[in-house]
């Protein structure tokens, strides 16, 4: 059994190891030749797996260690017989937590009276609501989608633009259809939006117009853009980096815990096609917690911000991609690719236990919704 796998991919030998002969490539680079001979194919979302890829293959099995499928060519797939298999759900934490992460580094005002819109009401969509609504900020939704199987409390896109202070996009990348998402948020779209508005994209960098978001920003006519994904993805645009509030090198969902969950699902996709008994399980996250108390006397609005920092500064990560700002297109474009192979080590926000004193039922409440492990002082 031969196993191509990009080497991004945490624990891909440990975990793979035993269904045949691992060959690691950079997920970007692998090309035609290094498919020709194999059976399983392992990829992110850098790889376009399309007939370009697999025509000369005998591929059977393609995994993707990632919550979309934009990048897979589905129905050749299917044509093909090769059976597919992805990650939903993997990283949708990690992506919401840099979601608040991104909130919370911007955001000055009182949460009380703040609104968050957010586009796409899906896996992470719904844990941006559940944790910005444990901030106190109110939620507006809209999901046409999921608005016609009967869900109430959606309401128009228009209308969500024009009342929220801060919009985030989770939908997936999709080009035809009533829904389509391509350039969703295109100039017509952002000029609803107030012009103290913050727009956060964390889904697929062509659901913004990034053209029309350049102008809007270069005329201050928003407040402020957090973007993790780009359009010409490695090689964003330098002008849109220097006008974006902060930029990120497409790593929202890039912690380890979602990146060992993607890869946990895919082994057990590949072993259930094999009919191969599961033997691996990752080993045990523990590396990196870290204990905080909390000052009786504060409220939540007093501690979150530096509390978010202390397990994931995002700052670290937009100061990384501005230091490619001056190289040429082909060297940023490298350098991007190197930040997201790189990636330094991020643990959730569950792996840091947040000391809060007896009787705090309310911010006791708000930090487990956040993701935050919760022990009780009695001090």
């Amino acid at each position: 059994m031969q196993i191509v796998a990009d080497e991004s991919i945490p624990y891909v030998r440990e975990a793979f190891g035993s269904l045949g002969t691992i060959r690691l490539v950079s997920g970007r680079e692998i090309a035609p030749a290094h498919v020709r001979d194999a059976d399983i194919l392992l990829t992110r979302s850098v790889t376009r797996v399309n007939a370009e890829l697999l025509g000369a293959s005998q591929v059977r099995f393609v995994g993707s260690a990632t919550i979309g499928v934009d990048h897979v060519d589905l129905p050749y797939l299917r044509s093909r017989g090769i059976v597919f298999a992805y990650a939903p759900g993997s990283n949708a934490n990690s992506v919401a937590e840099y979601v608040l992460a991104a909130i919370l580094a911007l955001e000055q005002k009182s949460f009380a009276r703040r609104t968050l819109g957010v586009i796409g009401l899906g896996r992470i969509g719904t844990l941006v609501k559940a944790k910005a609504e444990a901030l106190g900020i109110a939620v507006l939704a809209n999901d046409p989608p999921l608005e016609r199987t009967g869900r109430s409390g959606l309401i128009s896109l228009a209308k969500l633009l024009s009342l929220s202070d801060i919009v985030s996009c989770h939908v997936p990348l999709s080009t035809e259809g009533p829904d389509a998402t391509f350039h969703l948020l295109d100039h017509v779209k952002l000029s609803l939006m107030r012009p103290d508005a913050v727009l956060i994209n964390t889904a697929r960098g062509p659901v913004v117009d990034n053209r029309a978001l350049l102008s809007v920003l270069q005329k201050d006519r928003l407040g402020a853009a957090v973007l993790d994904v780009w359009e010409g993805e490695p090689e964003p645009d330098p002008r849109l980096l220097a006008a974006v509030t902060v930029g990120t090198p497409h790593i929202a969902g890039y912690s380890f815990d979602g990146k060992v969950n993607g890869t946990k699902l895919l082994y057990a996709s590949a072993c259930a096609f094999l009919k191969y008994p599961q033997q691996w399980n990752p080993p045990a996250l523990s590396s990196g917690s870290a204990h905080v108390r909390i000052d009786p006397t504060r409220t939540l609005d007093d501690f979150i911000a530096p509390l978010v920092a202390h397990s994931y500064d995002i700052r670290r990560d937009d100061a990384a991609l501005r230091a490619l700002a001056k190289l040429s297109t082909p060297e940023r474009g490298k350098a991007f690719d190197r930040l997201r192979a790189t990636y330094p080590r991020r643990l959730e926000f569950m792996h840091t236990t947040v000391i809060v004193p007896a009787g705090h039922v309310e911010i006791r409440q708000a930090l487990l919704t956040i993701g935050f492990t919760v022990q009780d002082s009695v001090l």
